[in-house]
């Protein structure tokens, strides 16, 4: 009997054990759904060679555009569970089941939590010829001429437009959400004095603003940014407000938990040296590397907070 119940345990147990002991078993594909050049892409590939240095296994990172992300996504939800194909997310991963309820997978149930990578603020930026200094001079605007106070993004359903949103209904003003096919365009009009404020990706926006081109109001983060120190948070003016762009690994759901912690140590390490805190610091971003179940909580959380800012805004995607 004793016997018998030493091979029950030792069969309990083993799967993990080899799946410790054999991952990698070939090469890793980290599916990044957006062309190249991005945040997602730059993650994936400073990641990526940390697991090739790692484990000695070539890293591949598979640019699949298209979709609003849903492409490459798919291809990760139906892939083996085994952690040789990976998915680079961002905050549009946790909108897309409000802004498209058809999707063919199941954003909380097809896919796990490696861990999150970084976290970066967007910055509330207007034309200088606007007649606001701090973000709540921007709302006493607004709520003067309803409607007439024009915001852009990047498009409709963008990190940057659901952000827009959620400053609206926090701050309870009606703004008209003015959508562009990309953030270049969008800063181009915002320059040019056609709309009045947008929040903008970090990184291409500070030149402008260095530049007098634009004005900060505020950065849309819990805290201020380190590029950007004498810059205040939405927050301070609208309590509550957070609107941060997020970037991290998912794999197919199902994955064994060991594979998923070797992922995330060899991610950590990836990430952590002071050099690489502080390339990406510059660049308006902070280091986050935590743990799956961190991220996967996050994750629930702005599922959650995106669905009812999209419900409330009304927002539908083409």
């Amino acid at each position: 009997m004793r016997a018998a119940v030493s091979l029950l345990l030792v069969a309990t147990v083993m799967p993990a054990v080899v799946s410790a002991q054999t991952f990698p078993a070939k090469s890793i594909r980290i599916i990044v759904p957006f062309t190249p050049g991005g945040p997602n892409d730059i993650l994936a590939r400073m990641i990526g060679q940390r697991y090739t240095a790692a484990w000695g296994q070539q890293t591949v990172v598979d640019n699949r555009p298209g979709g609003g992300t849903v492409i490459g996504t798919d291809i990760v939800a139906k892939a083996p569970a085994d952690g040789h194909t990976l998915l680079m997310v961002s905050t549009s991963h946790a909108a897309n089941p409000s802004l498209m309820p058809k999707l063919p997978f199941d954003t909380l149930r097809d896919f796990v939590a490696v861990g999150q990578a970084v976290s970066s603020p967007n910055v509330l930026v207007v034309h200088p010829s606007v007649p606001a200094q701090t973000t709540g001079d921007l709302i006493a605007i607004a709520k003067a001429r309803p409607g007439q106070i024009t915001f852009a993004s990047g498009g409709s359903g963008a990190a940057t437009h659901l952000a827009g949103e959620l400053l609206k209904i926090m701050a309870g003003v009606e703004m008209t959400h003015i959508p562009y096919k990309g953030a270049g365009p969008a800063t181009i009009d915002l320059i040019s004095g056609q709309v009045t404020w947008m929040f903008g990706t970090i990184l291409p926006t500070i030149p402008h603003v260095r530049a007098g081109k634009l004005r900060a109001l505020a950065v849309s983060g819990k805290q201020r940014a380190a590029v950007l120190p004498e810059v205040p948070t939405v927050a301070e003016q609208v309590a509550g407000f957070e609107a941060s762009s997020w970037y991290g690994v998912f794999a197919p759901a199902g994955t064994p938990a060991d594979v998923i912690a070797k992922l995330n140590q060899e991610m950590v390490r990836a990430l952590t040296p002071p050099e690489v805190r502080q390339r990406l610091a510059i660049e308006g971003t902070e280091v986050v590397a935590g743990n799956p179940e961190e991220f996967m909580n996050l994750f629930r959380a702005e599922v959650a907070k995106w669905a009812r800012v999209v419900k409330q805004a009304g927002i539908r995607l083409e």
